[in-house]
């Protein structure tokens, strides 16, 4: 991970950063784990019962990659590229494997901060956090956040912090 200090306000501090939860990617590991054995054991049965059927062997070569490719390689690369990350000045989330989209709100603009946590959360210890802010975009819900709760707490830690600071500046 590691947010870029390039682009960080001069002053800002990083308080806190992570990525979604990493029950994001317990379905594309099924996925990965059943299409690779599957080939394996297609693929020796091909060996051993169809000897002239290379073209098939490797349709089926093809059609796992397929399959890993597009449920398991690109749900990695959407998790791994995506950041929440928590400043004392603003909250920044990031996403993207070649483009990237971004959504950053000032703390001074936070109204509420809010989290519900799904059966499994409990469980799993993840969430969503909706943070409603002032602006016009009306905030943002963050999904598959790690240890929702104690981030909504923190969050609020940063907000009564940056307020502080912000009279302390006037």
């Amino acid at each position: 991970m590691g947010y870029p200090a390039k682009l960080l306000a001069p002053g800002e501090v990083i308080k806190f950063e992570t990525r979604p939860h990493w029950r994001a990617l317990f379905v594309p590991g099924i996925v990965f784990l059943a299409t690779v054995i599957g080939l394996v054991v297609l693929l020796s049965w091909f060996a051993s019962n169809l000897p002239g059927w290379e073209w098939l062997r490797w349709l089926f070569i093809a059609g796992g990659l397929f399959i890993i490719i597009l449920w398991a390689l690109l749900p990695f690369l959407r998790w791994i590229t995506t950041d929440y990350v928590f400043t004392d000045r603003r909250i920044i989330v990031r996403s993207g494997i070649i483009s990237r989209r971004g959504k950053d709100i000032p703390l001074s603009k936070v109204n509420n901060v809010s989290f519900e946590v799904p059966p499994m959360g409990r469980v799993l210890n993840y969430g969503a956090l909706l943070i409603q802010s002032a602006g016009e975009n009306d905030g943002l819900t963050v999904t598959d956040v790690p240890d929702v709760e104690q981030i909504q707490r923190s969050i609020y830690e940063y907000i009564e912090a940056d307020e502080k600071r912000r009279r302390g500046n006037e």
